[in-house]
């Protein structure tokens, strides 16, 4: 193996910086390999932060008896929960329950199954609910009487992906954002990649010993580059999400069966929002143009309705977004139905660089799937350590699952400026290292420019050394929400403070 960073050849390049790159990079540099991970935009920039912001098993996929999935996600609720408790943290999701759909005792054994397959030990049991009576039945219409109330996980996805780049890069790979692969080629043994800045048009050629296709929606365009003629075995399905303000006082979220057989979430979102998704279409054309359709608002909005007392309309939206999900083509009759499960293929003739090529997953299972990743490259990299991710913390969240609040009572003590929203956001974005982007500061003032909802120029500082930020987008809508709350002047001073920084300055560059 090559030492990480100080060799011309890596042992590995990983073309993808959604949630599966991220992850299969972070693994492998975690064990000592000389990785690099090149993604054409900003990390999180297409799929991984479209989703519906769950860590979750996916209780509908029991139904088309995906159980081996769904127990892999169920376990994986919990150690992600342990590894990054800042950005992961449980929800309880109430499943109003009336006639026509999937009866009663069918949605018990299903709730049964999902509480007890994945060995659960932090998340509350599912329990029954008389929504007659219960807090969670005031928003939702009077007929609904009896409901159901289990657990899942909530996860700020995009971060997700950023934090396993940072750690990725803290165990020695390089991280190219704005790097495009443009074609890949055998010879020698290694493959030898022809990378372009899409910044400046500069083109680059790196060595590598294996290779891992992760580029999502792109996964067969990146196939062709790399001269393979194989088939696609890629199914684009596209999934969109609105956002309105917030529905409901309380803090649980719901899940609603819809008429068509598809289930639409509704999920506290940003604390003065709500989360409404997803949908399922089958998408063809340029994954990079995706948007939501007039339709699928309108979908989304009366699945609501036909639960809660106040009607949902286009005209409460305030935000929405879609992403394409990568599905792997099982040739199921409806995208709904599509597995939702990974697919790794390796194509390794003899005495030739090994390509591994992933198609699907979900963002739960991410961790697993960048361990299956690392096993199927493992006989072409000798003497590789073992698994080693199961245990280990993301960046920022070295403190107990349920820690948050102690953690923000901390950091308001050490910096008493801080107003009790603002101190909540930076636990919640940054965990344990909160304090390393406020440094020394002892007043909002010395923290700089501000930008809105208190965003400064010392944490767009942090987001640019140390979290591949580029563009006042990259800060807005991924690696927070801040858009939702940041006006048109404070967007405008923020694209100008970036636009006057050194882009490549600091580690998130190396």
């Amino acid at each position: 193996m090559a030492i990480a960073g100080n060799s011309q050849v890596q042992d590995l390049l990983v073309v993808g910086g959604g949630v599966n790159g991220c992850g299969i990079a972070r693994d492998a540099a975690g064990r000592g390999l000389a990785v690099t991970l090149v993604e054409k935009g900003d990390l999180a920039g297409a799929t991984s932060s479209a989703s519906t912001k769950l860590i979750h098993g996916g209780l509908r996929y029991l139904e088309h008896r995906e159980f081996r999935l769904v127990r892999e996600a169920l376990i994986e609720r919990e150690v992600l929960l342990r590894a990054a408790p800042h950005i992961i943290w449980p929800l309880r999701f109430v499943l109003p329950h009336h006639k026509g759909l999937r009866p009663w005792p069918v949605l018990r054994l299903g709730l049964f199954l999902y509480d007890h397959l994945g060995g659960r030990r932090i998340l509350p049991p599912t329990r029954s609910l008389d929504l007659r009576r219960d807090p969670a039945g005031a928003p939702l219409q009077p007929h609904y009487r009896r409901g159901f109330e289990y657990s899942d996980c909530w996860v700020e996805d995009a971060r997700l992906v950023v934090l396993n780049a940072r750690d990725a890069a803290d165990h020695g790979a390089a991280v190219l954002t704005r790097m495009r692969c443009l074609a890949a080629r055998r010879e020698d043994g290694l493959w030898r990649a022809t990378l372009r800045d899409e910044a400046s048009g500069a083109t680059r050629e790196v060595a590598a010993r294996a290779m891992v296709n992760a580029a999502g929606p792109w996964v067969a365009e990146m196939l062709g580059a790399a001269g393979q003629n194989a088939p696609a075995r890629v199914r684009l399905v596209k999934g969109s999400h609105i956002v309105t303000r917030r529905l409901w006082s309380h803090d649980r979220s719901y899940i609603f069966q819809n008429a068509d057989g598809r289930v639409c979430f509704a999920i506290p979102y940003e604390e003065d929002f709500t989360l409404i998704g997803t949908t399922d279409e089958e998408f063809a054309g340029d994954p990079a143009g995706v948007a939501i359709t007039e339709g699928e608002t309108a979908y989304l909005c009366r699945a609501v309705s036909d639960y809660v007392r106040q009607p949902v309309t286009p005209a409460d939206v305030v935000w929405s977004y879609a992403g394409v999900r990568p599905l792997y083509d099982d040739g199921a009759s409806r995208a709904q139905e599509a597995t939702r499960d990974y697919v790794l293929t390796l194509d390794a003739p003899a005495g030739q660089a090994p390509l591994l090529s992933v198609f699907g997953g979900k963002i739960t299972t991410y961790r697993r799937l960048a361990e299956a990743a690392m096993a199927r490259l493992a006989p072409h990299f000798p003497g590789l350590p073992g698994a080693w991710t199961a245990g280990a913390r993301l960046p920022g969240g070295d403190f107990p699952w349920d820690g948050a609040p102690r953690l923000v009572a901390e950091l308001r003590a050490r910096y008493p400026f801080l107003d009790p929203a603002l101190a909540r956001r930076l636990v919640r974005q940054y965990g344990t290292r909160a304090g390393a982007v406020l440094g020394d500061a002892d007043g909002m003032a010395a923290l700089g420019e501000a930008f809105g909802a208190g965003l400064t120029a010392r944490e767009v500082e942090w987001q640019r050394r140390e979290e591949w930020v580029r563009s006042a987008e990259d800060l807005l809508w991924r690696r927070s929400k801040l858009g939702l709350r940041i006006d048109a002047a404070g967007r405008a001073a923020l694209q100008r403070h970036l636009a006057g920084a050194m882009p490549a300055a600091g580690r998130a560059a190396e």
